[in-house]
Order: C-alpha cells, then structure tokens, then sequence
C-alpha cells in the first residue's frame, strides 16, 4: 500500500464540507449509522468532551483499559501528522491499508446519505463514521471517543457512552459554542446520557452549575474532581512526576509514575481513573479499587505527542499545541516547574480566529524572546499580522519573524544558544496542532 493511495483517500476525505465549517446537526451522522446497522451501539463508551486535555485524557483511559486486557478503539482529533492517528485500535493508529478499506467499505452508504440530505456528510462526520464502523469490525471491547468540538451536536453524539467525561471548561470555538463558561458548558454537557456516571474535572462555577442541572435532568450519577476523587499529592520527578490519586471509590493509588510534566497531565490522570473506575463499576455505592500494579503500568507507559513533549537536546526543543489561553496558561506553568531553563525561545504559529493576544500574555512570562512564523496551512494566520499582535504583547526588541516553520526553528535555537549556556537554552514550539506536527516532521520525530 502506497503513501499515495492513502494521500488520495485524504484528498477526497479534505474535499469534503470542511472540519472546521459547523452545520449543528445530527441528521447526516445518524442517517448513515441507520444504514450501516448501528454499529457504534455493538460495544460499550467512554465519551471525553471539555475546551483542554481531552485527547492526552483519551490515551490514559485506553492505556487503564488495555492494562485490564480490554480491546481498545480510540478515536480522537486533530492528527499530529497523519490522519490514521485519528483511529486507533489497540493503543496504535489503524495501517493506512485499513484506512483505506474502511474508507472504500462506507464510501457507498456516505453517497446514499449526501443524496437524502440537504448539506453533504462533512469531513468530521466521515471519519467519525469510518471509526465506529471499523470498531464495530475489529471488534473492540471498550470505544473511547474524544468529541471534535461541543457535544450535544458534535457527530460523535449518536453513541450512548456507560461513562461521559468533562475536562477542564475555558473559552475557545466561542463562534460555535457560545462566549460564556456556562453556554459552553450548556454544549458539552449534551454528552451525558441517561443513568449514566459523568466525570467532572473543576470547572468555572457557572459551567459546573450547568453541567451540574444536565445531570440531575438525565439521572446521571456525578463524580466530581475535588469531591469524588481527585490529585492528593504531586511531585516532580526525573522525567515526569510522581503522583498519588484519589478513586471515586475512596481508595488512594500511591506512587504512581507519570511520565508527562504539568499539574494539568496530574489532573487529566485522575480523571481518567476515576472514568476507568466507574466504567468497571468501581465507586462510592461499591467501594472497592482498580489492581494497583495494572494502574501504575498503564500510567508509566503513557504518552501524547504534542503535548510538552522533548523532541530534542542541546538545546532542548519542547512541543506543545497549545491553542488558547488556558491552554498556554497551563504550558507556561509546566515548564516554569518541570523544566529548568534559564533562557526559553519560543516559536509560534496559531490558526486564524483564535485569541492570540490570550495566548501570548500567558506564554510571555516564560519566554526571553518569539519567533513568529506561518505553517503550511492556509488556516494559519498570516505572519505580519501575527508579528503585530506580538509586538504588542513582547516588545519590538523581542519579536523575530521568519516566514517559514523550518527557518523559524532553526533561528530560535541559534537565539536560545546566544547566551552559551547550553545546558538551560530551550525552544518551545507551540500555537497549534498543525504547528506541532509540522515540527515534528522537520525535526524527525516519530
């Protein structure tokens, strides 16, 4: 099977009705489940919304699922670098020869439904078919399933999900979802389903308030992060930290090793148990806990990509997709705590429509200078407008602009180098998903 069969299949799938153009609806998803029989409801889920740590969450639940010796299919978005990222059976991406088969098996029924609907199936609603189809196949144990955007109207909402998970609630998408806290959350608590366990991280009040009437409307147990279960202690530690978890049974699950940096990834750990946790059952009404030893080596073998991950030494280069102010503000705290540098460049390319100045004001504080630049994208905002915005924020004197990702990197190591020494210089390359894996990409890791 050829990169360019696959190329070609990514093609046509971009062709269609854009990711990022919403039409709120369930009509076209649904109408396409109806004709392949169903099969996202032929195994249980474990649905993951929230604005930040929604896919680093994802690979935690799966990495507890697999350590129970369950069969896994996690679908989550955006890729990093390639679009097979998207589905994964257990804990690896499909081949790009099941990505096609799984494409060419529903293009058929994707034809019949654009026939019968008004707006043709977009790109998001496409994949997400193709992922439950190809679960429905493998066949998995257990889905877990991070939404693409909101929750109520988000194409991955035609699955009744045992467990629903809330990550931690900030503005982003607010021309979709709403400007406020508690219009978002109005959104993403449509992912909780009736008599099913919701799994709350902390949240703004009048988002937890909303989240909170959802519930109590579709008689959903609750379990709350601060209340039910949640991070007892953290320590850094040689390549990660060192953490003790609440369950929502109780029961504190100690020195267990977490090799990713940022309270946010201690957070997004002890949500993921505790949905763990309630999908076995596990909890306040059964007491009981998860076989300690299972935990501690599903964490230890956790990764995300993309997400304050060390792609290089001397000096240091960090990648983080961090899009929007509470992202950034969470980057920007690792690495003041994980990461000693004495002088830290950044590189930044956002997408358009983002809140940039938002996202700078958090990153300044831990970054000597920025390097901005454009990805490949035409979704990425165009550099002197960028350069504009960061002047603002930085100062002239701490502002660079290069044009291209590639000749950005490479500046922003020559600047991190300036002051010799090696051993605290860093760079940070941050904005976006696609900045990311763009980067990763130049920098030739896979």
């Amino acid at each position: 099977m050829s990169d360019t069969e696959l190329n070609a299949v990514t093609a046509e799938l971009t062709g269609k009705w854009p990711e990022t153009k919403i039409d709120p609806s369930l009509e076209r998803i649904t109408a396409l489940m109806d004709i392949l029989g169903q099969p996202q409801r032929s195994y249980p889920s474990i649905h993951i919304t929230g604005t930040n740590g929604k896919t680093s969450t994802a690979r935690m639940i799966e990495q507890l699922l697999r350590s129970f010796e369950l069969r896994t299919g996690r679908y989550t978005s955006p890729h990093v670098e390639s679009i097979t990222e998207r589905i994964s059976l257990d804990g690896e991406p499909i081949s790009p020869e099941l990505f096609i088969q799984t494409y060419e098996d529903i293009k058929p029924y994707i034809a019949m439904v654009d026939a019968q609907q008004p707006i043709p199936m977009s790109f998001f609603e496409v994949v997400t078919g193709m992922a439950y189809a190809c679960f429905a196949d493998a066949p998995v144990d257990v889905a877990v399933v991070e939404v693409g955007m909101g929750g109520t109207w988000d194409a991955t909402n035609v699955i009744d999900a045992v467990v629903s998970v809330i990550t931690p609630i900030s503005l982003d998408h607010t021309d979709h979802l709403g400007d406020t806290h508690a219009a978002i959350a109005g959104e993403k608590s449509g992912i909780v389903k009736e008599g099913g366990l919701a799994v709350v991280a902390q949240q703004p009040l009048d988002a937890a308030e909303v989240i909170l009437r959802r519930a109590v409307e579709v008689d959903a147990t609750v379990a709350r992060e601060g209340m039910e279960f949640g991070v007892l202690r953290r320590d850094v530690a040689v390549g990660g930290q060192l953490v003790t978890l609440r369950g929502i049974g109780g029961h504190e699950y100690e020195d267990v090793f977490l090799p990713l940096h940022g309270a946010h990834q201690a957070q997004n750990a002890a949500i993921a148990l505790a949905a763990v946790e309630g999908f076995f059952g596990v909890g306040a009404a059964h007491h009981g806990s998860l076989d300690i030893d299972k935990v501690r080596a599903a964490f230890a073998g956790v990764s995300s990509p993309g997400r304050l991950e060390v792609v290089r030494r001397s000096p240091t280069i960090v990648l983080d997709a961090a899009h929007n102010p509470g992202g950034a503000r969470v980057t920007a705290d690792a690495i003041g705590e994980s990461f000693g540098f004495t002088r830290l460049v950044g590189v930044f390319s956002p997408s358009g429509g983002k809140d940039v100045s938002g996202v700078l004001e958090a990153l300044e504080p831990v970054l000597a200078e920025i390097v901005v630049t454009q990805n490949s994208t035409q979704r990425a905002m165009d550099v002197d407008r960028l350069a504009e915005i960061a002047v603002d924020v930085f100062g002239a004197d701490r502002v660079h602009v290069e044009p291209r990702l590639d000749d950005a990197i490479e500046a922003a190591v020559t600047l991190a180098e300036e002051e010799g020494d090696l051993g605290g210089a860093g760079v940070l390359v941050t904005g976006s998903i696609i900045t990311v894996g763009e980067a990763r990409i130049l920098l030739g890791k896979k």
